[in-house]
C-alpha cells in the first residue's frame, strides 16, 4: 500500500542544499528562501558560496542562512558534515543532494582513481549524507529528500562511463528509498535535469587518456546543449517537491530521451543519434536565408536597392 503524504510546506522549514555555490543549487537556494525556508548551503567553492549566502541573506533578512565549505569527494568530510548538521540544526525538513562533478572520456581513457572520484562526489556523498541525516528527517514528519541524478541517469551515452554510472546508482538508491521512506513520513524525489545552463561543462574533468583536442571539442558540444535557465529548473524541482512527485524531469532534453529509452531500451543510442542529426539539419536550414534554400534553377536574381 502506497503512503500518500500531504503537500510539502517550505515556509518555516530548514533545507540543506549541496552544490549551492552555482547553477541549480544557487537557484534552489534563492527560490527556497523566497518560499520561506531557512537554509544550510554546502559547497567546496568558498568564494562563490559566500557570495550566494550574502545575496540570500540580503534579500531575506528574517531567515537563518548558514553555510559549510566541504569537499564532498572526501567521504570522511561528508560524514563529519552530516554529524555537524545533526548537532547544529534543531530541525531539518529538506535535504537536496545536488552537488556533482562530470568526467569526460571513454572508459579506457579514464583511470580507476578518476572514476572513483566521480563516484564519491555523485553517489557516495549523497549516500552518506542521506544515511546520516535520515534520523533528523524522520523526526520531522512531512520532510523530504531530493537526489539530483541526471539525464545520464536515464541514458548511458558513450564517453560518460563514470558520470552515468554514478547517476544511475543514485537513481537506483532513490527508487528504493521512495518505496521505504514515505511510510515513516519522508517524501522522496529523483530529479533528472536535461541541459541546464550550469558550470558543469566548464568545470568538467577530463580523463587523463583523452587527447586535448578531443576534450575541447566534446566540451564545446556539451556546452551548446545547456540552454535551460537554472531558475526555471529550480522552479520545476521545487514544484515537484511541493506536490511530492517521485520523479522530476527538467526540460524536453530530458523528457524526449527518457521516452526514447523506454520505447527502444536496446537501441535508443542510434535513435537518439538520428534525432540529433535531424535536429541539427533543421537548425542549419532555419539559419539559411530562404533564397538559398530554393533549388538553383528556381532562384531569382537578388536585387539590391
Amino acid at each position: 500500500m502506497t503512503t500518500r503524504l500531504p503537500k510539502y510546506h517550505f515556509a518555516g522549514g530548514t533545507a540543506v542544499v549541496t552544490g549551492a555555490a552555482s547553477g541549480i543549487g544557487k537557484a534552489l537556494a534563492h527560490d527556497l528562501a523566497a518560499r520561506g525556508s531557512n537554509l544550510v548551503l554546502v559547497d567546496r567553492d568558498a568564494r562563490r558560496l559566500a557570495d550566494v549566502v550574502a545575496a540570500v541573506r540580503a534579500a531575506n533578512p528574517a531567515l537563518d542562512v548558514g553555510s559549510h565549505v566541504v569537499d564532498l569527494s572526501d567521504t570522511s568530510a561528508a560524514r563529519r558534515l552530516g554529524e555537524t548538521l545533526l548537532t547544529e540544526c534543531t530541525r531539518i525538513t529538506l535535504l537536496v543532494n545536488n552537488a556533482g562533478i562530470a568526467l569526460g572520456g571513454r572508459f579506457d581513457q579514464v583511470t580507476l582513481e578518476e572514476f572513483d572520484t566521480v563516484m564519491r562526489v555523485n553517489f557516495q556523498a549523497p549516500l552518506v549524507l542521506t544515511h546520516t541525516l535520515l534520523p533528523a528527517l524522520k523526526a520531522s514528519p512531512g520532510s523530504h529528500l531530493v537526489n539530483v541524478s541526471s539525464l545520464f541517469g536515464l541514458i548511458g551515452p558513450a564517453g560518460q562511463s563514470a558520470y552515468a554510472a554514478s547517476k544511475f546508482a543514485l537513481r537506483g538508491l532513490t527508487e528504493v528509498l521512495r518505496h521505504e521512506l514515505p511510510a515513516v513520513g519522508v517524501g522522496v524525489t529523483a530529479v533528472h535535469p536535461g541541459g541546464v545552463r550550469t558550470r558543469i561543462a566548464a568545470s568538467a574533468r577530463v580523463g587523463s587518456g583523452v587527447p586535448v583536442a578531443e576534450a575541447l571539442r566534446h566540451r564545446r558540444e556539451f556546452q551548446r546543449l545547456l540552454t535551460i535557465d537554472p531558475a526555471e529548473a529550480a522552479r520545476v524541482i521545487l514544484d515537484g517537491i511541493e506536490h511530492r512527485r517521485t520523479r522530476v524531469l527538467v526540460g524536453w532534453s530530458a523528457k524526449v530521451p527518457d521516452i526514447v529509452a523506454r520505447l527502444f531500451p536496446a537501441s535508443y543510442g542510434s535513435v537518439l543519434s538520428a534525432l540529433q542529426a535531424a535536429n541539427a539539419r533543421c537548425r542549419a536550414a532555419a539559419a539559411t536565408p530562404a533564397w538559398r534554400r530554393r533549388p538553383a534553377g528556381d532562384r531569382r536574381e537578388r536585387r539590391t536597392h
